[in-house]
């Protein structure tokens, strides 16, 4: 091509090769769906928060024995973990240009919040069964 002009391209000519458009909506609908998830959840925490905090501990142990109790808080906490895994990976892959870097805080991310879902379900699993 002569040097000085200029090459037309379609927008879909310019789109293709940068990748699937598809692959966003499964994560923007995840990150809705936790959060109208965690609506009902939170409400239902803020109720019960206070009986545990006024509770001794055996009591409190006790309210986590029943098992409507016990999912609950463990529905909160992993849609919670889940929701913020979605959001510091929307952050990450906006915000943060070097493929090494990105990489790296995006396996943090999903390891931090995987490990503490793991240690949380343990958690309530020992009170439970313990």
């Amino acid at each position: 091509m002569e040097e000085g002009h200029k090459q037309i391209k379609s927008p879909l000519a310019k789109a293709k090769g940068l990748g699937s458009a598809k692959s966003g909506f499964h994560h923007w609908w995840m990150q809705r769906i936790t959060a109208i998830a965690l609506v009902p959840l939170s409400l239902w925490i803020l109720v019960n928060i206070r009986f545990l905090f006024e509770s001794p501990y055996f009591q409190a142990r006790e309210w986590l024995n029943v098992p409507m109790n016990a999912v609950a808080v463990l529905l909160f906490v992993w849609m919670s973990f889940y929701h913020a895994i979605l959001g510091l990976e929307t952050v990450v892959e906006d915000y943060m240009h070097n493929k090494m870097r990105k990489t790296f805080w995006l396996l943090l991310v999903r390891f931090v919040f995987g490990l503490a879902g793991v240690m949380a379900g343990y958690a309530v699993l020992q009170v439970n069964f313990g």
